[in-house]
């Protein structure tokens, strides 16, 4: 008997396709908390993770009412002239203009991993702080899945703090170079069947492809909307408009929602793969 999928561990079918659509980059910037919040109220988008050190996150807590949102482990500031920075005393995470490391070979060159820790932490006990009811973790820009070393420290978050995580699917593994969805299950952490990777944002394509071909068992599929305004269009200067759909893909298209019905699909958060986890796996 083959193993079981994690939709069959959370009481489905077999063949039930499960779906957990998340909006990442809450926090960012006010565009992006107006844009995410309004793609959760959609009740399409099922999921949220929050970029915890950003200039913009403890607005987004104000808005918070209760929804499935996560942490958005931050340890990277990719924008050149907007900055964020580590919210613990945390020297080898800075990059030399004030804020976290702009690219993630930079973080892997010369972050000290004890305060890499220590600053993973600190954003889930903030977030905790800050009244989210934290339902999982995933990885900005992928930083902490794609070395080992790092790898691990996402996944001693995950475990002590009983939160699913997000993880790469099977095929993604040879681009990784180690068996990360092994290690995870043998640490006894929850995380999804299927992972869908959209190299940076604007995720309109490979969404309409992905809904028709969905495979058994649970998936996730990530994106990042936000609302136009000049904010955005000044921070964000090469995806702003691939942002802006994301939101308009969600808030204003209803072809979305009767992809997923066609596909027979199920939509749920990361609150059962918590319960799961916390249960023990």
């Amino acid at each position: 008997m083959s193993e079981a999928n994690l939709a069959q561990r959370l009481g489905y079918s077999g063949e039930a396709k499960v779906l957990i659509i998340n909006a990442d980059d809450l926090g960012s910037c006010h565009s992006a908390n107006v844009g995410v919040f309004e793609c959760l109220a959609s009740g399409t988008v099922t999921s949220a993770t929050l970029m915890v050190p950003c200039p913009w996150a403890r607005e987004a807590s104000s808005r918070y009412r209760g929804e499935d949102i996560g942490v958005h482990l931050t340890v990277n500031a990719e924008y050149e002239l907007y900055r964020w920075g580590p919210i613990t005393h945390a020297p080898s995470l800075l990059g030399g203009d004030g804020g976290f490391p702009r690219t993630v070979q930079d973080v892997w060159d010369h972050a000290d991993l004890d305060e890499v820790r220590r600053e993973c932490r600190a954003q889930i006990e903030r977030a905790i702080l800050w009244g989210f009811d934290v339902s999982h973790l995933d990885a900005h820009m992928g930083t902490l899945q794609l070395r080992p070393e790092f790898f691990d420290v996402y996944l001693d978050m995950a475990v002590e703090f009983g939160l699913p995580l997000r993880m790469f699917s099977t095929g993604m593994e040879r681009f990784v170079g180690f068996p990360a969805r092994a290690v995870a299950a043998d640490a006894g952490a929850v995380f999804t069947d299927h992972m869908r990777f959209v190299p940076g944002v604007g995720s309109r394509q490979m969404f309409e492809k992905d809904l028709k071909t969905l495979r058994p068992g649970v998936t996730e599929f990530h994106l990042h909307p936000a609302v136009d305004s000049p904010e955005l269009q000044s921070l964000a200067r090469d995806d702003w408009e691939a942002r802006v759909d994301d939101h308009r893909m969600i808030c204003t298209e209803g072809w979305v929602r009767q992809a997923i019905d066609a596909a027979g699909a199920t939509l749920i958060g990361f609150r059962p793969l918590r319960e799961l986890a916390r249960a023990g796996g």
